[in-house]
């Protein structure tokens, strides 16, 4: 048997497991490609353009999410990068990497999107911001337990048998696995939108904006999910086009996060600390009027005449001391001291 003829736009000696991405004539495969790499570079712009402008941020409160909102492009860039493991054929390589890769992707995506909402709760309902290690650690944390579930899973599956266990897998079943996996991530989506919630009730707005930015992300990525959940596991128009679903589910969910919440928090970035964004720190120290009275009639030995402010009542006397007797002539009386 011949060798098959390579489809229009790949060369005739690329391996057949590549074509989707070169073939012109299944036009999904291309422009899934397109669209990842260039979400892959402005990722990976912004958080090369984001260490170098980590100086120029005044705001401490801005200061202290930047690991966060790293971690949040990493997340995005391995959401691009993992298109390609749809766009390649499902075997033994892309297998573990689609079912295990897809939920670590987005699970610490949306673990960051949940921290960067509790920093600006807490910012906007005046509350003291958890240090940026802090943040970052709760995001960690948070998406680490989304992995150790794709991981437990992959390692299971694999060990029941020895042959490529997903690719001989049903595809609904693994489809319905893959739901399943990411139940964790849509929870996390879930207490971004609680979070969101409490920072729009706080009375500081540049937090309250950051709240509104997560919450909205938080709302249209949940609107994205439940579309491509509904189109995958629907039996129709078949399998064959579940890894179109898929890839095109990662690079919606990456470019929405850059275009919806990464963009407009860049811009706010290197502005100025604006003081009415938070509590007066020094509101316990500020000096207050000092009264004459401590009350119960006590006299309050801080207060002088000079300090006295017209309104306040008169100060009490304070105790006499008896007074030198006095000559004829108003001098002191020279028999006093002999009578002493």
């Amino acid at each position: 048997m011949g060798k098959a003829a390579a489809p229009r736009g790949c060369r005739s000696d690329l391996d057949a497991r590549y074509h989707r991405l070169c073939d012109v004539g299944a036009a999904w495969g291309v422009a899934l490609e397109a669209a990842a790499a260039a979400g892959a570079a402005a990722a990976a712009g912004a958080a090369l353009w984001l260490a170098g402008a980590a100086r120029r941020v005044q705001d401490p409160g801005r200061r202290r999410a930047l690991p966060t909102l790293l971690l949040l492009l990493a997340a995005l860039l391995a959401q691009f990068a993992l298109t390609f493991a749809f766009l390649l054929p499902l075997d033994g390589a892309t297998g573990p990497a689609r079912l295990a890769g897809f939920p670590a992707a987005a699970g610490t995506g949306f673990a960051a999107l949940l921290a960067l909402a509790v920093h600006a709760a807490r910012l906007a309902r005046g509350r003291p911001a958890l240090p940026g290690l802090g943040l970052l650690a709760l995001a960690l944390g948070l998406g680490l337990v989304q992995d150790a579930l794709a991981a437990e899973y992959v390692v299971l599956a694999m060990n029941r048998t020895r042959a490529d266990v997903f690719a001989a897998m049903p595809a609904r079943r693994r489809n319905e696995d893959l739901v399943l996996l990411l139940g964790f991530a849509m929870a996390l989506l879930a207490a971004t939108l609680a979070a969101a919630a409490l920072a729009l009730r706080g009375r500081f707005p540049a937090w309250r904006r950051l709240g509104a930015r997560a919450g909205l992300t938080a709302l249209l990525a949940a609107a994205l999910w439940a579309s491509w959940i509904a189109l995958l596991l629907r039996p129709e128009p078949g399998p064959q086009w579940d890894d179109a679903v898929l890839g095109a589910a990662l690079v919606a969910n990456g470019w929405l996060f850059l275009a919806a919440f990464v963009l407009p928090e860049f811009l706010q970035l290197t502005k100025q600390r604006d003081p009415r964004d938070y509590p007066a720190e020094d509101a316990p120290c500020q000096p207050r009027l000092l009264t004459p009275h401590l009350g119960l009639g006590l006299h309050n030995p801080a207060f002088t005449p000079e300090e006295a402010q017209p309104g306040n009542p008169p100060a009490l006397p304070g105790p006499r001391l008896p007074r030198a007797p006095r000559g004829p002539e108003g001098g002191p009386d020279p028999d006093s001291s002999a009578r002493l």
